[in-house]
């Protein structure tokens, strides 16, 4: 019995200890948990006709939100480029909603490099839209605007 605690506290510890480590081979997402934006708060935004409208970015395979800029998946280098050249024209305090949707954030890959490119710029007012599962699960099933 002795031998059995032993063995699952080591067990216990040695699978915390690799979850530390793949957190820190990924290291911290670019974007805190206030920068994350709720699908209905946005969603109540774009329907507000009296409402101020955020510059809406689409960074991956295609813009199905209501009002939304495509700039295509942020993970090829010409559509980063892109979204710098969009990005420029816009004053530090603008306020940015990003979105890709293609898949759960864990496997993303156009978010990362576009929220990165806000921090980079310096823009103090930039949002993810938290899509957990996918636009079609998380936006378009739910009813919410669309182009």
């Amino acid at each position: 019995m002795k031998y059995r605690i032993v063995f699952i506290l080591i067990s216990i510890a040695t699978i915390a200890f690799i979850k530390q480590e793949d957190k820190r081979k990924i290291g911290p997402e670019p974007w805190t948990a206030s920068q994350l934006l709720a699908p209905a708060d946005l969603a109540a935004v774009i329907n507000n006709p009296a409402g101020k409208k955020p510059v809406i970015i689409c960074v991956g395979p295609g813009a199905l939100i209501k009002g939304s800029l495509d700039m295509g998946p942020a993970h090829e280098k010409e559509n980063l480029e892109k979204l710098k050249q969009q990005l420029s024209r816009l004053p530090k305090d603008a306020d940015i909603v990003i979105y890709c949707g293609c898949c759960p954030f864990e496997h993303c890959p156009n978010i990362r490099p576009a929220f990165i490119l806000l921090n980079e710029m310096k823009f103090s007012n930039a949002h993810l839209l938290n899509l957990e599962h996918n636009i079609k699960t998380d936006w378009v099933a739910k009813g919410f605007p669309v182009q």
